[in-house]
């Protein structure tokens, strides 16, 4: 297993009224939120982002991160799974000239609304099933997306990104250290089906062999 490292310790982070979002989320707009639709992206805010738009100041901060720690370069290789409308990699093209990204998502609507730029290396596809060949990719990325499943398809997901790698990975996914944090990622949450202590998540790393890097996203 790699190592516990916050790769996003750039990425803005916005105040977050985590009481009151817990009060007015119900079971609908959950349902909702996992179609990954344009409610989900672009709709009331109650489904999800309330507007999905592009602005550097997201992701321009931490590539560089990400460049350093991987040493990423020219002819580099980089998936991101959950990818979106392509921003992340978007700004991975801007940032490291000459350097190969794909990018796969389950939103049909996110992919055809994705910039220009990025957009011929998105594919529609699922985590659980990857379209690539062994060891295609010198880093994966999945940011908040395979604790979007359960069960054995959450295992398959990190079995699909070690196939996938020649070399490293990072993800990031819904946790908690302590009986607050995991009150308050409850409350927050709207489309994760599993969410575990940090411990829950190494153990479920070490049962399925994922080898890459981790952090948690708490709100």
């Amino acid at each position: 297993m790699g190592q516990e490292v916050n790769l996003l310790a750039n990425y803005p982070r916005t105040k977050r009224n985590v009481a009151e979002r817990g009060q007015t989320k119900t079971e609908e707009d959950r349902k909702i939120a996992r179609q990954f639709d344009k409610d989900f992206f672009d709709g009331d805010r109650r489904h999800g982002y309330g507007g999905f738009s592009y602005h550097p100041r997201f992701w321009q901060p931490v590539v560089p991160d990400f460049q350093k720690h991987y040493d990423l370069k020219s002819g580099s290789r980089v998936l991101d799974i959950g990818c979106a409308k392509g921003f992340m990699l978007h700004d991975f093209l801007q940032i490291i000239p000459g350097i190969k990204v794909a990018g796969i998502d389950v939103s049909r609507y996110a992919i055809e609304q994705a910039l220009p730029g990025v957009k011929p290396s998105l594919i529609l596809a699922d985590a659980r099933k990857l379209p690539f060949e062994d060891h295609s990719f010198d880093l994966v990325i999945a940011i908040n997306t395979i604790h979007n499943l359960d069960g054995n398809d959450l295992k398959c997901a990190l079995i699909e990104m070690m196939r996938v790698s020649k070399q490293h990975a990072f993800l990031t996914v819904d946790a908690y250290r302590n009986d607050e944090e995991k009150d308050a990622m409850f409350a927050w949450n709207l489309t994760a089906k599993t969410i575990l202590h940090v411990d829950g998540w190494k153990k479920l790393f070490e049962e399925v062999g994922y080898r890459g890097d981790y952090y948690w996203f708490v709100p």
